[in-house]
């Protein structure tokens, strides 16, 4: 199926479970056109949501810290124009770890998932977001440096400050392009990783999270925002 000339597309990275999935959920609701993704042996309610949306829904498999499925998945989606490139893919670690206690292989697990590879995927499929379009990564309020007055998940802070970073860097290099770049913080949210105690549920955080995106197309440069829209200092 060929999206219409005035139908929106959306192309979601990460989009399984949790977050990503309600963010599916969320841009089918409001008429757009979706390409979701996930990691194989996760994609049983992508496929789902893909059999009951009459072709609004289109899914793939793809693992972001692999850069030949990446560049793959590029190679197959080469003819599209999206009007949003919006990447969710993120992992976390046993909270308790300390930076002087956590594991080589672990520091390098969630830093490469949570900061290097949603980079990598923003430079890679950059091109085919439209002129004017939006690129957005699922960031968090505890990447904010001058909010960090508690420590704890402290590799998890880290992974987004590195991702925070990243982006300012990119939209650094990027200061002529007309579109919007959006790091965004979707609050302690009730999922598999934010785990049973936190403060909100999905249904609270990502309804505003996609209102806010949707605010904020077309303003020119890097935002870093919560899912009520509210600037986060970074």
């Amino acid at each position: 199926m060929q999206e219409s000339p005035h139908q929106k597309t959306v192309l979601l990275i990460g989009a399984s479970r949790g977050l990503g999935f309600a963010m599916v959920e969320a841009y089918l609701e409001r008429g757009w056109r979706v390409i979701a993704t996930g990691r194989a042996g996760s994609m049983d309610r992508l496929a789902q949501a893909a059999q009951a949306s009459q072709g609004a829904l289109e899914i793939d498999t793809i693992d972001i810290t692999v850069p030949e499925q990446v560049a793959a998945l590029h190679d197959r989606l080469q003819d599209r124009r999206l009007d949003m490139l919006f990447v969710n893919a993120g992992v976390t670690n046993d909270h308790r770890e300390t930076i002087a206690d956590v594991s080589t292989d672990e520091f390098v697990r969630v830093m490469v998932t949570n900061a290097l590879s949603p980079m990598r995927v923003v430079e890679a499929f950059q091109d085919l977001v439209q002129p004017a379009g939006t690129i957005g990564v699922m960031s968090s309020g505890q990447g904010s440096v001058s909010n960090n007055t508690n420590g704890n998940h402290e590799v998890y802070r880290g992974s987004k400050a590195a991702l925070n970073m990243f982006m300012r860097s990119y939209a650094a290099r990027h200061q002529d392009d007309a579109k919007t770049l959006l790091l965004m913080a979707p609050g302690w949210v009730r999922t598999d990783m934010g785990g049973p105690q936190a403060r909100l549920g999905i249904e609270e955080s990502i309804p505003n999270l996609v209102s806010t995106i949707e605010a904020y197309a077309g303003r020119t440069g890097l935002h870093y925002l919560d899912y009520l829209g509210r600037g986060v200092p970074w």
